[in-house]
This record gives structure tokens, C-alpha cells and sequence, in this order.
């Protein structure tokens, strides 16, 4: 191998500005002997900037061109555009939910003030729906052989079940299903709760109901193995020979009675009250907001002190939309 060549340790490194341009000259022309080459590179690797090299173009001075290749406009384009066009989509949809949601609660709170009324002898079920959450009241014998337990339900974080039990009224009064309240898992057994199965006849007052349905997480009851999830009326009155009518009993709220009626097995009925969700105000807010944003983001602008912020631009929106925020 052929390692003749100039041996850089001639030159005195730094020595002066005319030494360092001999030495690079060497190098670039491949007059100097490769150990040396090697030895130099090794000690001189962190010490050299690429601005040392004559041949270098810094971006500065050669700033790169930005070509678009092929369509104008890519799919992920697109799709960033369609998301502040489906935020206000959704925002104008809670709008009317929300309208939708504020009037049913109004007609419910009519309802619930209003004086109960006893139960007719037959209900027809077709128009429960029109008496939805009127307080009603119903005398008769309570079927506790009959009885149906749905669950697991949860109630200030302890497991147990919701008592379903027939009430059989007197005459041609047809017998209707009363949801009577929460008892704990331990006293799922009737001998272990025999104070909470009240004998002869007994005054229910409750509210007249539609009762919730499955999702699709809810499996379905096996009434054969007495293991029911939700609330099927016209299956649990097929099964107890009762109209399918279903009253929720209603109890005032007390801390201390309510102690005492869990330990031993009376059930827990519900406050006669309206339990409806009504989360849509904040679901415009995140939508609109969402969509000021989204839309800002893709749609850069000089801002003045006369033009508007996104965070008013959603609030405008949400003025006009919705009057009582004003």
C-alpha cells in the first residue's frame, strides 16, 4: 500500500492564517500521507465548523423552495377541514337536544306537583306515556311469592337490587307492578329480611313510569333462573298475570330512617323527583368552542384590537343560538 505523501506534522496547527490554508490545500489534494490524514481527522473532528469549508451553502443564504407535488389538496387536508364543519354540526344538534331535553323536564316538574291520583282499576298502557311521572296511589295486598329482584344495582357504593313486587288490588282492579326500592346484596333472602314483606293490605304511593331500558352492555333476563337485569314490563307481567303498568314508590329522604330500613331489608324507595341528565350545555360549549378553534387553526388572519378572539367567536355563537345565555 502506498503511504507516501507530505507528513503533516510540518505544519504547526493554528500557527497562522497562511499555515491552515497550506495544510487544507494538502488535504483536498491528497498530497499528505494517510496516517497522518487519519491522525488529523481523529484530532480535528469537534474542532472544525461546516462554515470552515469553502464549498458550504448555508440555508440562509439559499433558503429551499417549497414545491407541492401532485393533487392540490391531499386527503389529509380534507379531513382537517371537515373537522371544524362537523364541530359546528354537532354544536347546532345539542342546541335542539337541549330545547328538546329543558321542555320534557318543565312538563315533568307540572307533573310532579300536581295532587296523586289513585290509580284507575285499568291502565291503558298505551297512554302511560302521557302521565309520565304523575304521582298516583294504589291500594292492595303485596304478592312477595311472586316477587322479582333486579340487579346488581348500586347505591352509595354497595351492591344490591331493586325489589319488584306485584300489588294485587281488590274488585276488578287489575294487579300492577311496583318497583318498592333498594335492599343490600346480604339480604337478597326473604327469611333474612321478613320486616321489609309487609302482610295484608297496603297503601302504595309512587310515581306512574316508564321504566329505563337495556343498553346494549345489559344482558338479557332469565326469568327460568330468577336473574333479571332490567326492568322488561311486559315480560314481568306476563309472568305474574299483572297489567303492565309500573309504579316506582317514593319515600321522603332521611338519613337516619333510610340507615335503618337498609339493616333490616325494607327496601329504599326513590325521592319523588326528576332524575333526567341534563349535561347538553356543556356539549354545545365544547362543540362550538371546538369548532372556533379547529377553524382558526386553518384559517391564519392578522389580529387587530377590533377583531373578535376565538374564545368570543364561541360565545357569540353561543348568545345567538341560545337567547337565555345572553
Amino acid at each position: 500500500m502506498n503511504v507516501s505523501g507530505l507528513c503533516l506534522r510540518q505544519f504547526n496547527y493554528g500557527s497562522s492564517t497562511g499555515t491552515s490554508q497550506r495544510l487544507l490545500q494538502v488535504l483536498r489534494n491528497g498530497q499528505a500521507c494517510p496516517k497522518c490524514v487519519l491522525r488529523y481527522r481523529q484530532q480535528n473532528r469537534f474542532s472544525h465548523s461546516p462554515a470552515d469549508d469553502p464549498n458550504f451553502s448555508s440555508i440562509v443564504d439559499n433558503p429551499p423552495t417549497l414545491v407541492r407535488a401532485g393533487r392540490r389538496h391531499g386527503r389529509g387536508l380534507i379531513i382537517l377541514a371537515l373537522v371544524p364543519i362537523t364541530a359546528f354540526a354537532l354544536g347546532t344538534w345539542q342546541v335542539q337536544r337541549l330545547g328538546w331535553k329543558t321542555k320534557l323536564i318543565a312538563k315533568f316538574e307540572d307533573r310532579l306537583v300536581r295532587e296523586p291520583l289513585p290509580l284507575p282499576p285499568q291502565v291503558n298502557p298505551d297512554a302511560i306515556s302521557e302521565f309520565d311521572y304523575r304521582r298516583v296511589y294504589a291500594t292492595g295486598r303485596l304478592r312477595h311469592d311472586q316477587e322479582m329482584l333486579i340487579g346488581p344495582r348500586i347505591r352509595e357504593g354497595e351492591n344490591g337490587y331493586l325489589v319488584i313486587t306485584p300489588l294485587e288490588r281488590e274488585g276488578n282492579a287489575g294487579t300492577i307492578l311496583v318497583n318498592r326500592g333498594w335492599i343490600p346484596k346480604k339480604l337478597k333472602r326473604q327469611p333474612d329480611r321478613k320486616e321489609g314483606l309487609p302482610d295484608g293490605e297496603v297503601t302504595i304511593s309512587g310515581l306512574l313510569r316508564e321504566p329505563w331500558k337495556k343498553n346494549l352492555f345489559t344482558p338479557d333476563n332469565r326469568p327460568e333462573l330468577g336473574e333479571f337485569y332490567f326492568p322488561d314490563v311486559q315480560q314481568m307481567a306476563n309472568l305474574t298475570g299483572s297489567q303492565p303498568v309500573w309504579v316506582e314508590e317514593t319515600m321522603d329522604p332521611d338519613l337516619l330512617k333510610d340507615y335503618d330500613r337498609k339493616a333490616k331489608g325494607i327496601p329504599i324507595g326513590r325521592p319523588a323527583e326528576i332524575n333526567l341528565i341534563n349535561n347538553h350545555v356543556q356539549y354545545i360549549f365544547t362543540c362550538y368552542f371546538s369548532h372556533a378553534m379547529d377553524g382558526g387553526t386553518q384559517t391564519p388572519a392578522r389580529h387587530s384590537e377590533e377583531s373578535p378572539t376565538k374564545q368570543g367567536v364561541a360565545v357569540k355563537m353561543l348568545q345567538t343560538l341560545v337567547p337565555e345565555w345572553k
